[in-house]
């Protein structure tokens, strides 16, 4: 890779950065009233549609299909401004308290969550966890037969801890959640859970 070439990628990745940042701070606005109004559906819309290469980053695409979707007809009736209010929720790590560490982002979870078989399956962590540090939820994980590691190809779970953390790119996500969003949209077998439901599984054996 050229220098140009390396500068104008990174030059691109810092400006779908900050896009990615308005975006989760036009969601924490929409469901500040705990509403979700016809007009703020369509705003939303036109300002993804107005940034179209934003959509590169997979967890913002998921968000721009299901905008997409619930205006397919025109018209955002009461059942879809509550799935629209759930869906802005995950995405931006949902409404949060004063003092309260900023939460992980939900969007990308399976629907519905897994069984998860721990045997000889690769797993990783990501994010803060209420569980510990990550090394202990790691040291769980491997005293249930699972095989901790960084993310790859072949990661069968990825545990998303409940609350962001410092070193993620966006307040309630980071590149590893990107990543295992994008190796699921190619086929890959990845599953993506959040801490709650790892901690019910490991409870469950």
């Amino acid at each position: 890779m050229t220098t140009d070439a390396f500068y104008n990628r990174v030059g691109a990745e810092r400006i779908d950065d900050r896009q990615v940042a308005e975006v989760i701070g036009i969601a924490h606005g929409i469901i500040a009233d705990g509403t979700v109004s016809q007009a703020e559906v369509e705003y939303l819309q036109k300002w993804l549609e107005a940034r179209v290469h934003i959509t590169a980053n997979p967890i913002v695409r998921l968000l721009r299909d299901r905008v997409n979707d619930v205006l397919a007809d025109g018209i955002v009736d009461e059942d879809e401004a509550k799935d629209l209010m759930s869906t802005l929720s995950a995405f931006a790590g949902g409404d949060f308290e004063k003092g309260e560490l900023t939460k992980s982002t939900s969007l990308p979870f399976c629907s519905p969550f897994p069984s998860m078989v721990f045997h000889e399956s690769p797993i990783c962590f990501t994010g803060t966890f209420a569980f510990g540090q990550r090394k202990h939820c790691e040291e769980a994980a491997l005293a249930l037969g699972a095989v901790p590691g960084s993310l790859t190809a072949a990661t069968r779970y990825l545990v998303v801890g409940a609350y962001a953390t410092e070193s993620w790119k966006q307040s309630s996500f980071g590149r590893k959640i990107e990543k295992a969003v994008d190796l699921r949209t190619k086929g890959k077998p990845i599953n993506i859970v959040g801490e709650a439901h790892w901690v019910e599984q490991m409870n469950g054996r």
